[in-house]
């Protein structure tokens, strides 16, 4: 803490502060040089953000079910429906669904025991105590081959009814229990539908060792329901009875079946499956394409046609002070204004991805070889910067009559001239992507590793000296102005001295 002018009376600490407003002002120039700097930097990555995004949906402009989506249309819709995928065929399909797979299911009549109390001591309906430690019971159940497994369950001394229960719904043997409260019974029920056991009335959950299932649980293997496969008949002619679940795949479509398709009178009747290309789906993908392209076209034209104002640096710690939040706002809004403009990275990535759109495709025979064959052609506007206008009509049309063709167009990976459109925008964003990395970096970057950074760093060293030569000259003055102020304080009192002896001679 200093305190000057106590012989000058002069506000020491206000002049120095004065001059060393003066000293600042190429380090305030520094300063907003920098934050300038950041503020490019950012903007850049926002602009390759933008970018990126368009890459990413690139992916699904080189798949197959972009342009061969499939529409499937049913006669009875409550009972069979299906989708179809790009391989699917054109055409109509009868289904007849004479029986749906089931989940076998097996439900006790009121348990015999207290499920409440631990088991271990209880007594069954045969009058046998329920024992600790010992087998309780098993079952076996059989996988995709039809081979049976064994599944043993033992308790312990103080465990429940629903403990049991617990392990049986943990272990991986297709199984499910259930206790029902209210009713007091037991649901034993396979998690998956069909018939596994190979014996022709065998059940899907055989049980083994069956004395507790039951005597204290009142189940009995004969009460077995469901468990069986869905049959079916295909075009009046293929008649599927292994099904063991309830949909079937052919021909690229897949059946669902969430009924039968008997009738009134319990005849099976055919459903009948139109597929068709599902134009509407492909032609929503390729605008929500178009429409991010125009999105970053205008992002990228946009910051070479905003306006530099020059006259609008970064404001200092000093000047916003004395600004108001929307004087800042609105100050920093013009500072902002243009700082990519003319950035030769952008420019050119722009052109880049213009030219992309303009060469034909060699798609080995297709009909169509040019997006403006297809109903999609670039702005005549140049103020546009190069967005695509679609003719919808055109694009669907084109999508209806030959959607192999529409895909070679847009995603062909091939080289030379057969590579597609989509592919070769693909090979522009990379271009200039790098190029906007190389000039600002990723977010995880250090300041070397980019050109923007570089100039940061340098920055950064330079402020950081500067600030130590304004602490030598702040002090500096300081000591000049002490220097004056003993300076006058010795003519004080030589003047007080001087004073004291004329007047003692009078």
């Amino acid at each position: 803490m200093r305190i000057g002018g106590l012989a000058s009376g002069i506000d020491t600490d206000s002049i120095i502060k004065d001059l060393m407003k003066a000293e600042r002002i190429p380090l305030d120039k520094m300063e907003q040089d920098k934050t300038k700097l950041e503020w490019q930097r950012d903007a850049f990555r926002d602009v390759n953000k933008s970018m990126l995004e368009l890459d990413n949906m690139m992916l699904d402009m080189k798949m197959s079910k972009t342009y061969n989506s499939k529409s499937v249309t049913s006669t009875m819709e409550g009972a069979v429906t299906a989708t179809g995928t790009a391989s699917s065929t054109n055409g109509t399909y009868n289904i007849k669904v004479e029986q749906l797979a089931t989940s076998a299911i097996n439900v006790s009549g009121a348990i015999k025991i207290d499920s409440s109390e631990k088991l271990a001591g209880q007594t069954m309906g045969n009058g046998e105590e329920i024992i600790a430690d010992e087998t309780l019971f098993s079952f076996k159940t059989f996988d995709e081959a039809g081979v049976a497994k064994t599944y043993e369950y033992t308790i312990g001394a103080d465990e429940t009814l629903k403990d049991v229960i617990d392990r049986v719904n943990t272990d991986d043997n297709n199984v499910r229990m259930t206790f029902d409260n209210n009713t007091n019974k037991i649901i034993m029920e396979t998690t998956r539908t069909g018939k596994y056991n190979p014996a022709v009335d065998g059940k899907e959950i055989v049980f083994e060792n069956a004395t507790f299932l039951k005597e204290a649980l009142n189940i009995h293997q004969g009460n077995e329901d469901g468990g069986e496969n869905a049959i079916f008949t295909y075009n009046n002619n293929y008649r599927v009875e292994n099904s063991r679940e309830n949909n079937y795949t052919l021909n690229g479509i897949t059946f669902q079946f969430n009924n039968t398709t008997k009738d009134s009178s319990g005849v099976a009747q055919n459903a009948t499956l139109t597929v068709n290309n599902d134009v509407d789906a492909s032609f929503d993908k390729i605008m929500a394409f178009v429409d991010k392209y125009n999105e970053v076209v205008e992002t990228l034209n946009g910051s070479q046609q905003e306006e530099r104002y020059r006259d609008f640096p970064p404001l200092t710690d000093a000047q916003r002070e004395e600004m108001s939040d929307n004087e800042i706002e609105l100050w920093e809004e013009k500072a902002k204004s243009g700082l990519l403009k003319g950035e030769s990275s952008i420019s050119s990535g722009l052109f880049d991805m213009r030219q992309s759109w303009y060469s034909t495709v060699d798609t080995g025979g297709g009909q169509y070889t040019s997006l403006t064959q297809i109903g999609i052609a670039t702005s005549s506007d140049y103020l546009d910067g190069g967005k695509l206008i679609v003719n919808e009509e055109e694009l669907r049309a084109a999508l209806s009559e030959d959607p192999a063709s529409v895909q070679k167009l847009f995603s062909n990976s091939e080289t030379g001239d057969q590579r597609g459109l989509v592919n070769r925008l693909e090979d522009s964003l990379e271009r200039t992507m790098d190029k906007i990395n190389q000039r600002a970096g990723k977010g995880t970057d250090t300041l070397e590793n980019y050109t923007l950074g570089k100039r940061m760093k340098d920055l950064d060293s330079r402020i950081s000296a500067f600030e130590d030569r304004l602490t030598q000259v702040q002090d500096r003055y300081w000591r000049q102005f002490s220097a004056m102020e003993q300076a006058i304080s010795a003519m004080n009192q030589q003047s007080s001295m001087l004073m004291s002896n004329f007047g003692g001679g009078q």
